[in-house]
């Protein structure tokens, strides 16, 4: 409005001075109300170009009307005429479509009827003439209109790509935050493996120390021996899977990340806690992604962790690794006490993350898993996992 105002003040200085100049001539044959009227037009105008943009569509009609008044009452223009096409300048650029549209007639009829009205009765005999000077009469007008539209236009554009990028922003955000809380859900999942497995191992090793302290010293020290390395098997893990939450350089390293080929490690520490566990591989065994991999060996690490939990003190399992075409097969069974709520919420000794995990890792790699109760007793995981078809 500061400079709306500045421009507005000197097209009034302009228009008062050419309207008392006009008035003030000596044989000026126009009557006295015309001078007046002719001033009042040079305030009118001005005063509009101050509020043209708070007020649009108000000043855009009023000028309109104050046109045609000027029209019809025989006022000449002056130089506080340019004021008509700021205005019209102002309905294309911030008016709404119908004061856009009016500034538009307006603008073509501008020409036209300034020159019916006021032109000198001589001039309207050559039809050449007058049409050229309809014409050029017409042109700034609509020019201004032209560029005012055209400004419409270019605002509208970078208000879409100012919105557009908020958007983008805050579709970066949140694909953030999802990355974020993936990534913890990850790490909970490892956390859970590796501390319900090697504390599930540590825990009946203690027991049968203590049930075997006095009858069997070497059993006992056999028994704290693997508490001994159980622990700090598990120490190693978790200080290395917590320094990835320390470290912004290793985020592609996933770490402890074993694989099938751990797997006998595992059965051999399993059958050292006292739960006998068979194993065999059928297929032509084959290099799997490292998140396969881990994917196949938590599986199985979960699966008799649950059994030494929830199975019985006579219970017997069976991991079965069957290496397919296109697809890789998990099944663990076991014949223990069968499946319980406990089981089947994942354990009672935690928050029931166990299968649930379980079934997000089998997610994350597009493959299928069957948990249930076995026919005879016992209890039953498979997981299905696909393979890529090339090798």
């Amino acid at each position: 409005m500061v400079v709306d105002s500045a421009w507005a003040l000197l097209v009034l200085m302009l228009g008062v001075l050419a309207a008392v100049e006009t008035s003030g001539m000596p044989d000026d044959p126009l009557p006295s109300w015309k001078h007046y009227t002719g001033v009042a037009v040079a305030f009118l105008l001005p005063a509009l170009m101050v509020v043209r943009r708070r007020w649009p569509d108000a000043t855009t009609g009023a000028a309109v009307a104050l046109g045609l008044g000027q029209v019809a009452l025989g006022v000449e223009p002056n130089v506080s005429s340019i004021a008509y096409l700021v205005l019209g300048y102002t309905g294309a650029a911030f008016g709404r479509v119908w004061t856009s549209r009016l500034a538009l007639a307006a603008s073509l009829a501008a020409g036209p009827l300034t020159l019916w009205r006021l032109a000198p009765s001589e001039q309207h005999q050559s039809g050449y003439l007058t049409v050229f000077t309809a014409v050029l009469m017409t042109t700034p007008f609509v020019l201004c209109w032209a560029w005012g539209r055209l400004t419409r236009v270019r605002r509208a554009y970078l208000v879409e790509l100012e919105d557009r990028a908020a958007r983008l922003e805050r579709e970066r955000d949140a694909q953030a935050q999802v990355a974020v809380a993936a990534e913890r859900a990850r790490i909970a999942r490892e956390l859970h493996d590796v501390v319900a497995h090697n504390v599930s191992v540590m825990i009946v090793q203690a027991d049968g120390a203590a049930y075997v302290l006095d009858s069997s010293p070497q059993q006992t020290k056999e028994a704290l021996n693997t508490i001994a390395s159980t622990g700090r098997q598990a120490l190693a893990e978790m200080r290395r899977l917590l320094g990835v939450l320390r470290t912004s350089d290793t985020t592609g390293e996933y770490v402890p990340q074993p694989g099938v080929e751990e797997l006998p490690d595992l059965l051999d520490q399993v059958r050292t806690a006292g739960l006998p566990v068979d194993f065999s591989a059928t297929g032509e065994a084959r290099e799997l992604p490292r998140g396969l991999e881990l994917t196949v060996y938590r599986i199985v690490q979960e699966a008799l962790t649950n059994v030494r939990k929830h199975g019985g003190p006579d219970a017997r399992a069976k991991v079965a690794v069957d290496f397919r075409d296109v697809e890789l097969e998990v099944l663990v069974e076991d014949d223990g006490r069968g499946s319980t709520r406990e089981q089947l919420a994942g354990g009672t000794d935690g928050l029931g993350h166990g299968l649930i995990g379980m079934r997000e890792r089998v997610g994350m790699v597009s493959g299928s898993l069957d948990v249930g109760p076995r026919p005879g007793g016992g209890f039953r995981i498979r997981a299905v996992l696909p393979l890529k078809a090339s090798r």
